[in-house]
């Protein structure tokens, strides 16, 4: 429900690097829940650019929820100081992305956190394709009302190539999601009743599903890598031939 409260932000200005890495973590499943936190510095006139993202490590991932231990918040809050170290500004966490609407823990939150929400399943029901919406809303408090919703505009900024932080998020996304699969089948496997035939069962949908990820995630991931490294070596060996030109002119 939204409704017709002042909001505490004008606009939320999503660079396209950190588009990219939600995208690929949204897209990553169509059955579970995911989340990760956007990390911004407010600027003059309410406007959050949201620059790097963080993927969490999920401690409960189902088709309706998704749950955050206290443990990784206190990491991210970490990894927020460590990455304005890395960018040279203040940087905070400004809100999270997830792939579903929720409507309860984000009453939890301050007047300047933000929520992204990415639908990439969905579809046109006249054309019969695939859509992909997201959408950007604050939880805000209105007169004689517990809470309400309201859209804030999100504008996508063009950026050229990825940003360090970005790639490391990207980078971290294939463990992240080994480290879920991990910690789900020992926790499975160290239950004492069950029976070999569905220990084996349990340890071959475990290698499977590693598997998948590899082929689906890991794989492309990689490739994708390597081209953008290779992409940031031929504009330095660019710049050498120019400098090399100037030089001997």
């Amino acid at each position: 429900m939204f409704g017709q409260v002042a909001m505490a932000l004008q606009a939320v200005h999503l660079e396209a690097d950190a588009f990219l890495v939600c995208m690929a973590h949204t897209l990553s499943t169509q059955q579970e829940e995911v989340m990760g936190l956007c990390l911004s510095k407010v600027r003059a006139g309410q406007i959050a650019r949201i620059r790097p993202v963080i993927i969490l490590l999920r401690s409960d991932k189902r088709t309706d929820r998704v749950e955050i231990s206290p443990e990784q918040l206190s990491v991210a809050s970490m990894e927020a100081e460590r990455l304005a170290k890395l960018m040279g500004q203040p940087t905070r966490v400004v809100g999270w992305y997830h792939s579903h609407f929720p409507s309860t823990i984000y009453r939890m939150l301050d007047r300047d956190f933000v929520g992204l929400i990415f639908s990439c399943f969905g579809e046109d029901k006249s054309t019969k394709t695939g859509r992909i919406v997201f959408t950007c809303f604050q939880s805000l408090q209105a007169p004689k009302s517990s809470c309400k919703y309201e859209r804030v505009p999100v504008h996508l900024i063009p950026h050229t190539g990825m940003g360090e932080a970005c790639l490391e998020s990207m980078m971290a996304f294939h463990r992240i999601l080994r480290q879920e699969e991990q910690d789900a089948f020992r926790k499975i496997h160290s239950l004492s009743h069950l029976d070999p035939i569905t220990k084996i069962h349990n340890g071959a949908v475990f290698t499977k599903r590693l598997c998948s990820q590899i082929l689906i995630i890991s794989g492309p991931l990689m490739q994708w890598a390597l081209q953008q490294e290779k992409q940031k070596l031929l504009e330095e060996l660019a710049a050498l031939e120019r400098e090399e030109q100037n030089l001997t002119a």
